[in-house]
């Protein structure tokens, strides 16, 4: 699963930059002149909020374009009745599932994270992790978009976050008992980035790409509630590593 992240808009823009895009930076950062104070640092931002975040699509793959978290296929009579339902899209089924078989085909994106957060089970409580790689301050995960046009003709981009079998770290983190296996967000190295957005590769060439990292190169710690009446909500002490008793023994293990 992938419904808790955290990300800057600034941060998100460096793929155009790092790519040579930079007779276009003006134009790149006046885009971020449309977003309120609160979105454009998402120290925690919940899927179910919809926020709108720049994705890289294949269309564009250098050029951020904005998009609504929450994918709404073309076909679909709204938004509402469905975006809470797609912001993840389980990577094994993107061919099989109507909702996302027409994106992971011709409509591929990525999405730039500084982290995501994810909650552990035990003793009858859970407890918030906050999930990042060790040595890249921000990194890719692999996604599909679409475009859906309302009743008034107005057009809204959408994007769902694409998910793997967790890796040995995200299996002990993401140990929920009602679901059937333990999930991750499909993180994709550099060599792997540009493929993903290529409308080239065949079917079982896009399914190669859907694999867990390695747990050596992730690192992870507790933090305060991020649900709830005592969430701490989009600030920027929502990553701050808060400590557990009863969850010594665990961390100690696992970190």
């Amino acid at each position: 699963m992938c419904y808790d992240i955290k990300t800057s808009l600034e941060k998100q823009l460096r793929r155009a930059l790092l790519d040579g895009n930079r007779d276009d930076v003006q134009t790149i950062t006046e885009k971020l002149s449309i977003f309120s104070k609160n979105e454009v640092n998402l120290h925690h931002a919940s899927g179910f909020d919809h926020p709108r975040m720049f994705i890289y699509t294949n269309e564009m793959p250098l050029e951020p374009v904005i998009a609504t978290w929450g994918l709404v296929p073309s076909s679909s009579i709204d938004n509402q009745s469905i975006w809470n339902k797609t912001l993840n899209a389980r990577g094994e089924t993107i061919f099989e599932k109507a909702s996302f078989k027409g994106s992971a085909e011709l409509r591929r994106c990525l999405i730039f994270l500084e982290g995501f957060y994810e909650h552990h089970h035990k003793y009858g409580k859970t407890f918030p992790y906050f999930i990042k790689l060790k040595d890249k301050e921000i990194f890719a995960v692999a996604g599909l978009w679409s475009e859906w046009k309302n009743e008034k003709g107005g057009m809204l981009k959408t994007f769902t976050i694409v998910t793997t079998k967790a890796n040995y770290i995200m299996s002990e983190i993401h140990n929920n008992p009602k679901l059937p296996e333990p999930r991750m967000p499909l993180i994709l190295p550099e060599e792997s980035q540009n493929q993903w957005l290529n409308n080239e590769l065949t079917k079982h060439e896009i399914e190669e790409l859907i694999k867990p990292i390695s747990s050596q190169e992730m690192k992870a710690h507790t933090v305060g509630p991020i649900k709830g009446k005592n969430a701490v909500g989009n600030v920027l002490d929502a990553t701050k590593e808060i400590r557990y008793q009863v969850l010594e023994t665990d961390q100690l293990n696992l970190f």
